[in-house]
């Protein structure tokens, strides 16, 4: 789970992500529509990853109970935020038994509930463990597709390089070797005959 950069703006609906920083001013981008706007300074700005809820002994971080929200509802969302506010408080007793009931209003309940479903929406709140569990799966994946795909291309051209090649050749050898055949028995006969021919006049002319 990362809050990290996560901002809730007073008098501002939604939560918004702080993209860049100005001279006088934070570019920030709305985690529901994706509108970016300017933030300043004079904006009463809280970050997600500050906040910390009361309870009757140590103040518990809101990172911490969205952990245990989400491992109560299995990865998914939770009670609406428009939803009665006893019930929406009987909820929080139920992941935050000692919550300071006195210091701990209605209005702080609901936005708690109301920037967990954003975050949900968002894909922010995977814990750590989970998110590096699927970026290592994501990784394998994609390195597997794209170590097979050149290699099965490679082995089927490879393949078909080889194949055409020994046709290749195959043919040459076999036509020089007919060539062959067929020149010799030609010339030794032709110089046979000429020998037989030449050396009964020679040795005529020698006895006379």
């Amino acid at each position: 789970m990362e809050l990290t950069g996560i901002i809730a703006i007073s008098g501002k609906p939604g939560l918004y992500r702080v993209i860049a920083q100005g001279k006088n001013s934070i570019i920030v981008e709305s985690l529901e529509d994706k509108r970016r706007v300017p933030a300043y300074s004079s904006d009463r700005i809280s970050a997600l990853e500050d906040i910390s809820i009361y309870t009757y002994s140590e103040d518990k971080p809101l990172k911490e109970i969205y952990t245990d929200i989400y491992k109560k509802e299995n990865g998914g969302a939770t009670i609406s935020h428009k939803e009665d506010a006893k019930k929406l408080q009987a909820y929080l007793m139920e992941v935050l038994p000692d919550f300071d009931q006195e210091r701990v209003y209605g209005s702080d309940i609901k936005k708690l509930f109301q920037w967990y479903n954003l975050l949900h929406k968002a894909d922010l709140l995977k814990p750590a463990e989970e998110e590096k569990k699927s970026a290592k799966k994501t990784a394998e994946k994609s390195t597997e597709s794209d170590e097979a795909k050149p290699k099965t291309a490679k082995s089927k051209d490879g393949e078909k390089e080889t194949v055409a090649k020994k046709a290749t050749a195959k043919k040459p050898a076999v036509a020089k070797k007919a060539v062959e055949k067929a020149a010799t028995p030609k010339a030794s006969s032709k110089t046979t005959a000429a020998k037989k021919v030449v050396a009964p006049k020679t040795g005529g002319g020698r006895g006379k």
